[in-house]
């Protein structure tokens, strides 16, 4: 698996662009300056390097060095301070009340058996109060086939998201489907879950 996502991020394209995902980018109201951020499975940088130049001290998470590498120089292009750990999410040390924010786009690298442990360390590593902005693809993706896992059981619903989130404040859950261009890698009419949910301060 991980040599499947060096060779896709071993490119000088940006195989999901450089700019921010659009939902992500629609929350910036919801963002501080200062704030602690963790972006999962950040991939080649895109969305790292957008919450760093909204002024948030970010540490992007990833398996593929490869991609660290493309974040890494994209934030120097960009003049901006981002922090990259090269990690197994799986057996990572997520930690406690870390995080001010956890950015959690697209990241359905998990199993449907896999996926209640990696939301319970997301809920463990945001401080009380902390943010979590999560996008990712519903089942109905299959059909459209313009990104995302090829594996029904990689994809979840709004009543997944709901249930695996239900000690969280949810401030904005909905499933929805639109046109997305993000690179080669997420191009086209694609069926989404949104979640904007806040830890109980």
């Amino acid at each position: 698996m991980k040599e499947f996502w060096n060779e896709r991020f071993g490119g000088e394209d940006y195989f999901y662009g450089t700019t921010p995902n659009a939902f992500l980018a629609s929350q910036a109201p919801l963002l501080k300056p200062g704030q602690f951020a963790l972006s999962v499975a950040d991939g080649e940088g895109r969305n790292g390097v957008w919450l760093a130049e909204q002024g948030l001290d970010v540490l992007a998470v990833d398996f593929s060095e490869k991609a660290l590498q493309k974040s890494r120089k994209l934030a120097e292009a960009r003049g901006v301070a981002l922090q990259t750990e090269l990690a197994d999410l799986h057996t990572w040390n997520w930690g406690e009340n870390r995080f001010d924010v956890i950015v959690a786009i697209f990241i359905q690298f998990a199993s449907s058996q896999q996926r209640p442990d990696l939301h319970l360390a997301i809920q463990r590593a945001l401080k009380p109060g902390g943010l979590l902005l999560l996008q990712g693809y519903t089942p109905k993706q299959l059909e459209f086939k313009t990104g995302g896992p090829s594996n029904r059981d990689n994809l979840y619903t709004a009543a997944d998201l709901k249930q695996d989130f239900s000690t969280m404040e949810i401030l904005q859950l909905r499933e929805h489907e639109m046109l997305i261009s993000e690179g080669p890698g997420h191009s086209g009419m694609s069926a989404l879950v949104d979640l904007v949910a806040r830890k109980a301060a």
